[in-house]
């Protein structure tokens, strides 16, 4: 009898330890068979976080081995920190949950945000839909403002009024910028939460413009901007002048001396991969592989760009490589330059 306890003992120990390696050497197409995909995203329905990834869950599955249903699930809060930690923390690590991720997230990291207590190279990063080829980050004012030019806004008289979100959000780092970087003639309105209300607060009269990208206005305010309701003045998140603004002028060639341009450069740093797409860590190699291929093969496809081209998404894909490379560079910026940024973003100005 105590030798059939043993043997069964044994055996059910056998088992055990073969469970996990049977489950690891499942193929890629097995696993994703029949399976629902989490996607996350760390804003809220509507602007181009969410519109991008949507459209990414549309297509990619095609490009899966197994192709599996991909659902999206908004999981707004902490400027995109509560979908990073979610990702980082507490997904399964297995390729069934995938996350689009806010661009300034990594960086958070890097200055030594308290609440993103996370590395970001460890993310199995998929790659990024845009690195901001044809995109822009503007200052978008109405069009019956008296500014024409970034040029009014060097000298007396009225301010400009440019609405922003909290501390840390793009739209206030870059308006505090223009205001005390590059000295120009701002008032920087915070508290408004996200880019729709900042809109309607402008077209209540009660904000003249606010700081957001060339492709956020063509995705979301998509009339508007066709009937040229908005003026853009200046643009972040670029080394040259947009092709389609060749008068306007970026924020590098506005900077007074090379302390204002390392700071610009480091601000800027996230929007070279914008719409970046992401894993938890530590998931199998062969899987991680799969939705890294899937990714830019999705990009690479015609009914994808043709999508992506209606709903104005700028599409310059970059590979997960490329985004390990921008957060090394990030990561290699001066102690005293971060120092500063850090201040840009804070609570009062």
């Amino acid at each position: 009898m105590i030798s059939v306890r043993i043997c069964a003992l044994a055996c059910g120990l056998c088992i055990a330890l073969t469970a996990p390696r049977q489950a690891d050497a499942q193929s890629v197409e097995a696993f994703y068979k029949g399976r629902s995909v989490t996607m996350l995203v760390g804003t809220s329905p509507g602007g181009i976080n969410d519109i991008s990834a949507r459209l990414v869950a549309r297509h990619v599955s095609r490009f899966l081995p197994g192709n599996p249903t991909i659902i999206v699930q908004n999981n707004p809060g902490g400027g995109g920190l509560v979908t990073a930690k979610r990702l980082f923390f507490n997904s399964e690590k297995d390729g069934s949950v995938l996350a689009k991720l806010e661009r300034a997230v990594p960086q958070l990291a890097i200055q030594g945000n308290a609440n993103a207590q996370f590395d970001p190279a460890r993310f199995t990063w998929l790659g990024s839909l845009s690195s901001y080829t044809d995109d822009a980050y503007l200052m978008l004012v109405n069009a019956n403002h008296s500014a024409k030019t970034v040029t009014d806004l060097k000298t007396s008289g009225p301010p400009l009024a440019l609405g922003a979100d909290n501390s840390a959000s793009s739209n206030l780092i870059f308006a505090v910028i223009a205001k005390e970087v590059l000295g120009l003639n701002v008032n920087v309105v915070r508290g408004y939460a996200g880019a729709a209300p900042l809109f309607l607060a402008m077209q209540r009269g009660e904000l003249d413009g606010q700081m957001v990208g060339l492709s956020s206005v063509r995705t979301g305010q998509r009339d508007l901007w066709t009937r040229k309701a908005f003026r853009p003045l200046m643009a972040f998140g670029r080394t040259n002048r947009h092709a389609e603004f060749p008068d306007m002028p970026t924020g590098r060639e506005l900077a007074r001396d090379p302390a204002a341009v390392s700071l610009i450069e480091f601000a800027e740093l996230p929007f070279f991969m914008a719409l970046p797409f992401a894993a938890p860590p530590d998931i199998p190699a062969d899987r991680a592989k799969a939705l890294q291929t899937a990714f830019m093969a999705m990009c690479r496809d015609k009914a994808f760009v043709d999508e992506a081209e209606k709903l104005g998404v700028d599409i310059s894909p970059i590979d997960g490589e490329a985004i390990l490379k921008l957060l090394a560079q990030t990561s290699a910026t001066p102690k005293d330059v971060i120092a500063r940024y850090n201040t840009v973003g804070g609570e009062k100005k």
